[in-house]
């Protein structure tokens, strides 16, 4: 079983938000009753987070998972489910506090892009910066522009 990024967004948006190991669990559930295994479920987190499919925030001291602002959330088969066979807490997230982790994150990563003369991370961030501001409370144009400039827009 190889879960898109998209996948990955449904399942954590069923719960809410997710730790990464609920995370790994579900994804074991799931291609168990398919009768498969996951392929590398720790390497497809983490490029659905770098993907910014999945957006990484901290609360009450626990790392969640919830769907981030490139995710087109889609529920893989039998992921409706994992609510009954998963011994998981529905949580609800602020979106205010998710989008300033997601803008923050955003940011740093514009920085290190710029610098990096890494044309395809500065084009990935570009398109990710338009997509930013439409998911949540977030003004990214500073960065946006230096993206832009260092992609000679």
């Amino acid at each position: 079983m190889e879960p898109t990024a998209d996948e990955l967004a449904g399942v954590v948006d069923l719960f809410g938000a997710l730790t990464r190991d609920e995370l790994i669990e579900a994804l074991s559930e799931l291609a168990f009753k398919r009768g498969e295994d996951v392929d590398d479920p720790a390497g497809a987190i983490d490029d659905a987070v770098a993907a910014y499919h999945l957006a990484v925030v901290e609360r009450d001291g626990e790392t969640l998972l919830a769907a981030g602002p490139a995710a087109f959330p889609e529920l893989p088969d039998g992921a409706t489910d994992l609510p009954h066979i998963m011994d998981v807490p529905e949580r609800s997230i602020d979106r205010e506090r998710l989008a300033a982790a997601v803008e923050e994150r955003f940011r740093e990563e514009s920085l290190v892009a710029v610098r990096s003369d890494n044309e395809a991370f500065v084009e990935r961030l570009l398109d990710v910066s338009y997509e930013l501001e439409v998911w949540g409370p977030i003004d990214v144009s500073a960065a946006r522009e230096r993206l832009a400039d260092a992609a000679g827009e």
